[in-house]
């Protein structure tokens, strides 16, 4: 397991809401004062909200929520719980007439475990934000990670459980963190270590296979996405000062830590999309901060994998070591 958490960031406050029944929550992360936010879109079937505000030229400088959940684009609906919570307690863009609290998200496909039926809704959301504390540690089946799956090129009988994963790194003053819900349709690779972790499990043969190599001897006609549906998704954190074109360009950096630990990825049955969150307390190089965040990104990935436990049919990574 490599080290730290989201909250080592001063000002981000993280929160969950769990279905354990139906497999399925939401996970959000809270900055009271605003956060400097960004995003970068890189699978091609995401499943998100207010993410146009965050390009650069665009009015909004700041965000007071980042809400990961389940339920595909059901789980959206969470958001407007975690608003009614946060407008409760008089947080978000003053406006004049009011404070409108700003909650950007992204949603991950896992009605294929569990029940289809429940999914993250108003009241989860709200009772999220309500959890969100200074120091959470959560990580496994939890939140927004309780029905993620990761190898399902060959469907759920061969997939191996997943969940939520979480970071952090210190370099001085600069602190850089993440959080992902693991729900990818590729291998994953623990990168510093240099090992898989995770691939379709042949039960029988007690081996991974290799995703790649299945993909390639399938016939054209075959849908990989009849079988599963996927979306990797991230918080990065940092106390970094960053303007809204940095926090894109950090975000896009953080997608490297994907590309390093999911083979393949950014398919088109996935909706990988990252945000990144900035406090503005610490002057870093951008560079530098990216390149953090692409290895707390990466860091995040594997502790979703050893953080798991078998779940609904599904074996994880601690019961095939």
């Amino acid at each position: 397991m490599y080290s730290g958490y989201l909250t080592d960031i001063e000002g981000i406050k993280l929160g969950h809401y769990t279905d354990d029944s139906a497999l399925t929550g939401v996970s959000l992360a809270v900055c009271e004062e605003g956060a400097v936010c960004g995003v970068d879109v890189r699978g091609s079937a995401p499943g998100t909200r207010e993410t146009d505000l965050l390009k650069a030229e665009n009015l909004v400088e700041k965000v007071h929520g980042v809400m990961l959940a389940g339920g595909s684009a059901y789980g959206l609906d969470a958001a407007s719980g975690v608003m009614k919570y946060l407008e409760e307690k008089d947080i978000g863009m003053d406006v004049t007439v009011c404070k409108v609290p700003i909650v950007v998200g992204a949603v991950i496909f896992d009605l294929s475990v569990g029940n289809p039926f429940v999914r993250p809704d108003f009241k989860m959301g709200y009772e999220a934000a309500k959890n969100a504390k200074n120091e959470d540690k959560s990580m496994g089946l939890v939140g927004a990670g309780t029905g993620a799956s990761v190898a399902k090129i060959l469907g759920n009988d061969y997939a191996i459980k997943s969940g939520l994963g979480q970071a952090s790194i210190s370099l001085g003053d600069l602190k850089v963190a993440a959080i992902t819900s693991l729900n990818a349709f590729g291998d994953i690779f623990d990168h510093e270590a240099g090992k898989l972790i995770a691939a379709p499990y042949d039960k029988e043969n007690k081996k991974f296979l290799d995703t790649m190599k299945l993909y390639e001897e399938k016939n054209s006609d075959y849908n990989a996405f009849n079988r599963s549906t996927n979306t990797t998704i991230s918080i990065v954190a940092t106390n970094a000062r960053l303007t809204k074109a940095n926090a894109n360009k950090v975000a896009q950096m953080a997608h490297d830590g994907y590309a390093r630990s999911i083979i393949p990825v950014h398919t088109m049955f996935d909706g990988d999309t990252i945000f990144s969150m900035a406090t503005n307390k610490v002057d870093a190089d951008i560079s530098l901060v990216g390149s953090l965040a692409a290895k707390a990104v990466s860091r995040a990935i594997a502790n979703a994998i050893y953080s798991s436990n078998s779940s609904y049919g599904l074996i994880s990574y601690n019961d095939i070591k």
